[in-house]
C-alpha cells in the first residue's frame, strides 16, 4: 500500500496529488465523492464532486451538493454505480478525521476509503483508490457537529484536490 501526503497550503500540493494519481487514472476511472452538505466538515466530497462537474471534467463523477452520497444512501448508490460502470477503476473521495497535527493534510492512497470509520459507522469500503482531506481532529469522538471546522478549510482543500484530479487527467492525456 502506498500513499502521498500533501499539506493544502503547499503551492505544489495539487501536483503531488496529480503525479500520484496519473498512474491510476484512465478512461474508465469513476470518482465517488462521499459526504453531505448538511454539515460543513462532511461536505468536502460533495463540494469536490460539484466542482469537478462544473469544470466539465470528462470522467464520471458521483456525489455532489445537489445529489450527495452519504451514510443513508451509500449502499444503493454503490450498487447503481458498479452496475453502470462494471469494470471501472473507482476513486473514493471523502473528508476524514485525524490527529490534530494532520488537519489540512490531503492523502491520495492506493487503497479504498472506509467512510464513517472515524465516527463508528460500519459502511462499505469505497474505491480502488482514495483521496481524503483531514478536516478535524479525532481526539474528541464527535461527528463533525458542534465543532469549529471552518468553511474556508473545506473550500481550500476542495480546490487543491480538484486541481490535482484535473491535472492528473491532463498528465495522462499528453
Amino acid at each position: 500500500m502506498s500513499k502521498v501526503t500533501a499539506y493544502y497550503k503547499n503551492p505544489l500540493a495539487y501536483y503531488k496529488i496529480a503525479y500520484f494519481l496519473k498512474d491510476y487514472v484512465n478512461a474508465d476511472t469513476v470518482f465517488i465523492c462521499i459526504g453531505t452538505d448538511r454539515c460543513i466538515g462532511d461536505c468536502l466530497g460533495p463540494l469536490i464532486g460539484t466542482s469537478l462537474q462544473e469544470s466539465f471534467f470528462p470522467q464520471p463523477v458521483y456525489g455532489t451538493i445537489s445529489e450527495p452520497i452519504h451514510a443513508l444512501n451509500i449502499d444503493k448508490k454503490l450498487i447503481e454505480i458498479k452496475k453502470k460502470h462494471p469494470n471501472s477503476n473507482i476513486i473514493g473521495i471523502d473528508a476524514c478525521l485525524g490527529d490534530s497535527s494532520s488537519i489540512g493534510e490531503i492523502q491520495a492512497r492506493d487503497y479504498p476509503i472506509h467512510p464513517g470509520k472515524g465516527v463508528g459507522k460500519n459502511l462499505p469500503n469505497v474505491g480502488d483508490l482514495s483521496i481524503i482531506g483531514i478536516v478535524d481532529s479525532s481526539d474528541i469522538n464527535e461527528l463533525f457537529t458542534n465543532r469549529n471546522i471552518r468553511l474556508d478549510l473545506i473550500m481550500s482543500l476542495s480546490k487543491v484536490i480538484c486541481h490535482g484530479i484535473i491535472h492528473s487527467y491532463h498528465l495522462i492525456s499528453q
